[in-house]
């Protein structure tokens, strides 16, 4: 079968379980488990359980406008679909590849996360073959070689479909879910019986508001997961009107995760974050020093999940994406090549894979800059949702575009207006250098190498993408919508 197959038959097998928890295990990963103990330092856990409040309201509105919008567009990539018909051609390939660089970012670091797992819970182990260092970060074989099986183990594992890949993702996050949910319960019961002096509310000569502004800085990294959902919306076995509850469901679920971590690691670390200071994993030698040896086993076992889930969740989520803009003609047409025997996008699951395999050989400080522009990409993509909600709420997209008439209301209006000011605040706080949560040098130089290779490729295919009405791709997308579940 050719590789220029029609887009719109992949396969109807995602069950609302399955797609809760691609959502969890995409939205909680390795930082959930490592990170509580800088959001101490920098935020303290007033600052912290304050800003995750404020960033869950913001995303739920993010949430509820993608929810708005799969109802009326129950598509396969979504994002991208959302910005193309509601904004044009140009906006609908940013978004695209915008989308593209938030998710593939995120494989790669959860690539780099599985080694560095590996680092902390068993030194040693995989430091061999060292190759040189950059910026600061020793790269060695051993763990260039591990990131890179993985990659490609969880690349096989799409290619077979969501019957494997979504079984995988469902008990992992139980498994990560349980794993947390006795960590609070063993740590709260410290608290209770022992005599722990909590840290400071706030971190020293730092005001209440600068500290949620910390927090609120990193909420589009946070929460990167849930907006996976509407990139594989024309995968749905269900009504797509179950996505509202599964999309708050699972916003408040990890902001729950986030706020609970940092308080069981604000109990372990307590008042001696100087003795901490200098640990590989924080969080988990203090907590290994109040509970003892299982608690570093439930940790390894809880953030190996969340790792391993990320990087299923965001092959899926960033392949749909590739395929979604080969099938639209935004980039080359092998992007949309499915499997015969099992209906997935495998050629761009390879490219992805491709791609991320490189990265291991950067070492992880590199990688970072690559990683901190993602939130960037990402919350380009919210925007264009959010706009995508104020035409539907304007009547400006054409009904037999829809798969349901919207309700023409001053709310919805009101929705997508929040959305794009919700956008553009967070984008202000990563692009204003004086912002918390502003990018760095390297981190800027690299976005604009993915805009450049970005309007490379847009250039490769413009004369066949401008050439094709958007009426053409939408009926592309809506006649050959096929169930190939059989």
């Amino acid at each position: 079968m050719s590789t220029a197959r029609p887009p719109g038959t992949l396969r109807r097998s995602l069950t609302p379980g399955w797609v809760f928890a691609l959502a969890i295990g995409s939205e909680v990963g390795w930082g959930a488990f490592i990170l509580p103990f800088d959001w101490l330092q920098n935020a303290g856990l007033a600052g912290i359980a304050l800003g995750f409040g404020v960033a869950t309201i913001l995303i739920m509105v993010v949430g509820l406008i993608y929810a708005t919008a799969i109802r009326a567009l129950p598509r396969t990539g979504g994002g991208v679909l959302f910005a193309l018909f509601a904004a044009g051609r140009v906006p609908g390939f940013i978004a695209g590849w915008s989308l593209a660089l938030g998710y593939i970012g995120i494989v790669a670091l959860n690539a780099s996360a599985v080694t560095l797992v590996f680092r902390v819970a068993f030194p040693g182990l995989l430091s061999h073959g060292f190759l040189f260092q950059v910026a600061g970060w020793d790269v060695y074989l051993a763990e260039v070689v591990v990131s890179i099986l993985f990659i490609w183990m969880f690349a096989f594992l799409n290619m077979k479909g969501f019957e494997f890949s979504g079984r995988f993702q469902f008990w992992a996050v139980v498994t990560m879910l349980t794993c947390i949910a006795v960590l609070a319960v063993m740590a709260l019961y410290a608290l209770w019986t022992q005599s722990i002096e909590l840290p400071d509310a706030i971190p020293p000569n730092q005001s209440l508001v600068a500290s949620v502004f910390v927090i609120l800085a990193i909420a589009p990294w946070a929460f990167i997961g849930f907006d996976t959902i509407p990139q594989m919306a024309g995968e749905f076995r269900f009504s797509p009107a179950k996505v509202i509850r599964l999309m708050l469901a699972g916003i408040a679920t990890a902001a729950v995760v986030y706020v609970l971590m940092s308080l069981v690691t604000a109990i372990a670390v307590s008042s001696n974050a100087a003795q901490y200071a200098d640990s590989a994993w924080p969080a988990a030698d203090a907590l290994t020093d109040l509970l003892g040896p299982v608690a570093m086993v439930l940790m390894v076992i809880a953030v190996s999940a969340g790792v391993l889930t990320g990087l299923n969740g965001f092959i899926a989520a960033s392949s749909r994406v590739l395929y979604t803009m080969g099938g639209a003609k935004m980039i080359p047409a092998p992007f949309q090549g499915l499997s015969p025997r099992f209906g997935t996008p495998v050629v761009a699951i390879t490219v992805v894979a491709l791609v991320c395999s490189i990265t291991p050989w950067f070492g992880r400080a590199a990688l970072s800059w690559i990683v901190d522009m993602t939130s960037a990409g990402i919350t380009v993509a919210y925007f264009f949702a959010s706009f995508f909600v104020v035409r539907l709420a304007n009547g400006a997209l054409r009904p037999h575009h829809l798969a349901q008439e919207p309700s023409r209301s001053a709310s919805l209006v009101a929705l997508g207006v929040a959305g794009c000011l919700i956008a553009v605040t967070f984008l202000v706080l990563l692009l204003i250098p004086a912002s918390p949560g502003a990018l760095g040098t390297e981190s800027l130089i690299a976005l604009a190498f993915w805009a450049v290779l970005g309007g490379a490729l847009l250039a490769m295919s413009w004369r066949r993408y401008r050439e094709t009405s958007p009426e053409k791709l939408w009926q592309e997308y809506t006649t050959l919508e096929a169930d190939t579940s059989k």
